[in-house]
């Protein structure tokens, strides 16, 4: 089964009038709501009913789902090197404003004193990491003027990227390489900026992009060699926590990698 292209990015949520409020005075556009269908309910085994809201920003999708059978939470006390810490990096021309908007809008923070600028080894991106007001990680991205980058243009962008963290470097990239998805720029992460980044006290991080064949968005690999978590149980598919990322395909189907993220192909 091929990842050929990222169709969309799905969040679940127990609070959607919060959540789409927030999303919006971020500069997606939101749809009507609509129903989950009943034999995608089935394929991702929740029972009841559920409902999406899907939003766009620039070619991107990202849909909130609310279902009838609750889930757990988002987890406290999970920080940017934990697993669950599964986050959507939003591109912008200016990562200041778009933080006084997130702030505004109820979002708190996860690096420490505003977005910050990383060293050219590190991307030289400008960014910050935070959370929306039910938990879920983000990260506003500012690319250099000097980037080799499609993302160009004013105000908010689209979405980069769905970071994940990663136990196992070598399994992740194997697993992602045989759903036909290239390695692609490949960093070290570790200096001070970094910690302000992260709110984490002298990480360590190999950055792995795995690019799909087709589209902008794709997939960062993100394996903390310092702090190093335990082993964690997986979540559940109705889970706060459990993002997915859906791939366009025929047959539908539910796969998660080696560290229990979520890929949804069709649907």
């Amino acid at each position: 089964m091929t990842f050929a292209r990222i169709a969309a990015f799905r969040l679940v949520t127990q609070q959607p009038k919060a959540l789409l409020g927030f999303y919006a005075a971020m500069g997606f556009t939101v749809q009507p709501s609509q129903p989950i269908a009943q034999d995608e309910l089935a394929m991702l085994g929740i029972g009841g009913s559920g409902t999406r809201w899907p939003m766009r920003l620039g070619a991107a999708v990202l849909d909130l789902d609310c279902y009838d059978v609750a889930g757990r939470p988002y987890p406290t006390g999970a920080d940017a090197a934990s697993i669950c810490f599964q986050h959507l990096a939003l591109v912008t021309d200016d990562a200041r404003a778009a933080w006084a908007r997130a702030a505004a809008a109820g979002a708190t923070p996860v690096s420490r004193g505003g977005p910050v600028t990383l060293p050219p080894s590190s991307g030289g991106v400008t960014a910050i990491k935070f959370r929306d007001p039910e938990g879920h990680p983000l990260e506003l991205l500012c690319f250099p003027d000097t980037a080799d980058t499609h993302w160009r243009g004013s105000g908010m962008l689209g979405v980069d990227h769905s970071a994940i963290v990663v136990r196992n470097l070598a399994a992740s990239k194997a697993f992602y390489l045989a759903h036909g998805l290239t390695a692609g720029t490949t960093t070290l992460n570790q200096d001070a900026a970094q910690a302000v980044l992260d709110d984490l006290e002298d990480p360590i991080a190999d950055v792995v992009a795995m690019m799909p064949q087709f589209g902008r968005s794709h997939v960062e690999l993100l394996h903390y060699r310092q702090p190093e978590h335990p082993a964690s149980a997986p979540y559940s598919v109705n889970d706060v926590a459990a993002t997915r990322i859906v791939w366009r395909g025929n047959n539908a189907a539910l796969l998660r990698d080696p560290d229990g993220h979520f890929h949804q192909v069709g649907g």
